[in-house]
């Protein structure tokens, strides 16, 4: 299929099974989101938003319905290659930061181009953190940094790989509002600077009117209601 959108869905159902029984959490999603591009979607807890994330990102399989990556269609792909289609083209931003604990804040950011089999990725790596202004925490592990920093860390491991999607769940949501602010400048910054795809679900109103488009997430519908500005 020629495909010129970095995300494509079609039809897009997943239901799954409870004690009371089947449960539709996404019923017959569209999205076609164009390389480049920032999207928010928004919606309350329980709307099925990181589950639309983590179907996205080939972390999880739909009921039904069709999901294109970079013009790769996933409903053709295996896990292997599953995971090496997200290797290759996908990073995270999660609330939770999701650093590994053992790891210095510089081996933290080297490990994704590690395993992606990058070259020179220590001096990569330094650059990075030297461009969300952590090059004097190198040998600091996450234990010994602040939440803000920490999400830093993860924001330069996330763009080491230069990926085509980036998908970011709640990255400001455990972060105070001077922290928050800080994280979201690197964050549109280094995606506009590396044309990488931005899809984010956020609660932050103020972070989803930074993005070019903002989509609702209800009742297992996703829309796009017309913009209003900030305040």
């Amino acid at each position: 299929m020629l495909n010129h959108s970095a995300i494509k869905v079609s039809q897009l159902v997943k239901t799954v099974t409870t004690q009371e029984g089947e449960l539709t959490i996404l019923k017959g999603i569209n999205l076609d989101v164009k390389p480049g591009q920032s999207v928010a979607i928004l919606g309350p807890s329980g709307s099925g938003k990181s589950t639309l994330l983590g179907l996205l990102a080939a972390l999880d399989t739909p009921t039904s319905g069709e999901i294109w990556l970079d013009g790769t269609p996933l409903s053709g792909l295996n896990e292997e290659q599953k995971a090496a289609l997200r290797k290759q083209k996908v990073s995270f931003i999660f609330q939770s930061f999701m650093l590994v604990d053992t790891l210095t804040a510089l081996e933290n950011v080297m490990l994704p181009a590690e395993l992606a089999g990058m070259q020179d990725v220590r001096n990569l790596a330094k650059k990075m953190l030297q461009r969300v202004g952590l090059a004097h925490r190198l040998s600091h592990y996450p234990k010994q940094l602040s939440g803000g920093e920490q999400q830093r860390v993860a924001i330069a491991r996330a763009f080491i790989c230069a990926p085509k999607v980036l998908f970011a769940d709640e990255p400001t949501g455990n972060l105070d509002k001077q922290n928050a602010d800080r994280v979201a400048d690197m964050l549109f910054a280094l995606n506009q600077e590396s044309a990488t795809t931005l899809i984010l679900v956020t609660h932050d109103l103020q972070l989803a009117h930074r993005c070019e488009r903002q989509l609702l997430m209800a009742d297992g519908q996703l829309s796009e209601p017309t913009r209003t500005p900030v305040s």
